[in-house]
């Protein structure tokens, strides 16, 4: 739109739409005083608007069997429902409501810090959530990245003070150019774009995205091994560091990388290490996220104490056999042909699908269809694949966290 709030609809066959808007506001926008100001605000605006209670709100939606949700990443704040196609209009306006004319009334905001108060003694009592949060502290220390998502009993002690500090936090970070309004479901692309306008069309933009969040650059950090102590059965462990941003001509490559290497199915490499040969670990796996300016790669797995060694050697091995050996062209095919199947089971998930749709268009400007991005993916050579990774995995660039 001229203001500068992008559409996305994909027509599908199904009765069932995913309607929301995504807002290129999340954790890294916050000054360290107001850290959890994103997720607070994720929560808050939930509690009523201007013309509708939370009530009001949420039988909306869910009286006619659909389900609103949201959630709080370090960049992107997403609120979204599923829902019946003939329902759409009323569920963008709700939407629409809740994040311009939200009302954060004390007496329903002072309930719902509680609740994220809650929220994080429940994150602390859970090793294998709250080791990813500390392994970004330490891979971006220096930036706002490293700040937790939920803040801490302190800031939302100050964020939720007065009713008009998330107002004006909204007001700054929550920005036409900032927004996607997305929608996947069987309903005519002009309804959508019609909808959208009538919702949207009235914010101003405030300027250009230019540089990513105004965030200064990344700072180098001088330390990279932490250890907790948090008196648990298990060593809980993360090595990894940081990678490619979304976009970059390696994103494609270091994410087929990371499916060899750890990426949540059985026959990966670290899986058949640690857990089939060796009977280590439980769990085991690796990811790579992206994100708009860098990015980082981790690998998790608790064990017991005794084979904490023995693990990470293992895992360290892995690592400098993709940096040493060269796949062979049959490995590299038997990879592909994993990853498309893999990749044409998530699309069939409408909400990943969606979500997904809304993000790329968020950062990239455009939505490809996953047969598309496969064609791109199988571009990647052998050569290619080692080369990305003797630049990440690198021993010296390599983070270690650990729980004990």
């Amino acid at each position: 739109m001229p203001n500068g709030v992008k559409i996305v609809h994909r027509r599908t066959s199904s009765p069932v739409a995913y309607i929301g808007v995504m807002v290129g506001a999340g954790t890294r926008d916050e000054k360290p005083e107001e850290n959890g100001m994103a997720h607070y605000i994720e929560h808050c605006v939930f509690k009523g608007t201007a013309h509708h209670s939370a009530r009001q709100i949420i039988h909306a939606i869910e009286g006619v069997g659909g389900e609103i949700n949201a959630y709080t990443t370090k960049e992107e704040t997403t609120f979204y429902a599923a829902i019946l196609c003939e329902h759409v209009q009323l569920t963008l306006h709700l939407i629409a409501e809740m994040i311009l004319q939200p009302t954060f009334k004390k007496e329903e905001t002072d309930k719902e810090r509680m609740v994220i108060l809650d929220e994080i003694e429940s994150y602390n009592d859970s090793p294998s959530e709250l080791i990813y949060d500390d392994f970004e502290s330490l891979v971006f220390s220096g930036h706002p990245l490293a700040q937790p998502i939920l803040g801490t009993k302190k800031t939302l002690k100050h964020i939720s003070s007065k009713p008009d500090y998330p107002l004006r936090w909204m007001e700054a970070n929550y920005r036409p150019e900032r927004m996607v309004v997305f929608c996947q479901g069987d309903i005519k692309p002009e309804k959508i774009f019609r909808l959208a306008e009538k919702e949207f069309g009235g914010m101003k933009m405030k300027g250009e995205r230019g540089e990513v969040k105004g965030n200064p650059g990344i700072p180098d950090s001088g330390e990279l091994t932490r250890a907790y102590k948090k008196h648990t059965h298990q060593v809980h462990a993360m090595v990894g560091g940081r990678a490619y941003p979304i976009g970059h001509e390696n994103q494609l490559g270091m994410f087929l990388l990371n499916n060899i290497l750890g990426g949540g199915s059985l026959n990966s490499r670290l899986n058949l290490s640690l857990r089939e040969a060796k009977g280590l670990v439980y769990t085991v796996e690796s990811t790579y996220t992206p994100l708009s300016d860098t990015g980082y790669w981790c690998v998790y797995w608790a064990c017991d104490p005794e084979d904490y060694s023995l693990s990470f050697g293992l895992v360290r091995k892995e690592l400098d056999k993709l940096m040493e050996t060269p796949l062979s062209e049959a490995a590299l095919r038997h990879a592909l042909v994993q990853l498309r199947g893999q990749l044409a089971i998530s699309a069939q998930n409408q909400e990943n699908s969606a979500l997904a749709m809304a993000k790329s268009v968020l950062y990239r400007g455009y939505a490809p269809e996953w047969p598309e991005t496969m064609v791109r993916i199988e571009q990647t050579s052998v050569k290619q694949l080692q080369e990305i990774a003797q630049d990440i995995f690198e021993a010296q660039k390599t983070f270690i966290l650990t729980y004990e």
